[in-house]
């Protein structure tokens, strides 16, 4: 690592707790990761269906405007 962010760790992270704050950190990184590929997978069905829930949408509407 380099002296840069060895120092901020150092700031940052109470006296001798730097490698939990590394832990945490990182585990923070995957969550974030894992929730955007999440999100995309989502928006990729959402994407590949949309004709049929624009017409389901739709039916919904006309159903409670009592068409």
């Amino acid at each position: 690592m380099s002296r840069e962010l060895l120092a901020a760790l150092s700031r940052l992270s109470d006296p001798g707790s730097r490698s939990s704050f590394i832990e945490e950190a990182t585990w923070q990184y995957i969550r974030h990761q894992q929730k955007a590929i999440r999100d995309q997978h989502e928006l990729q069905l959402i994407n590949e269906h949309e004709d049929e829930l624009n017409r389901e949408a739709l039916d919904t509407l006309n159903y409670q405007a009592g068409e």
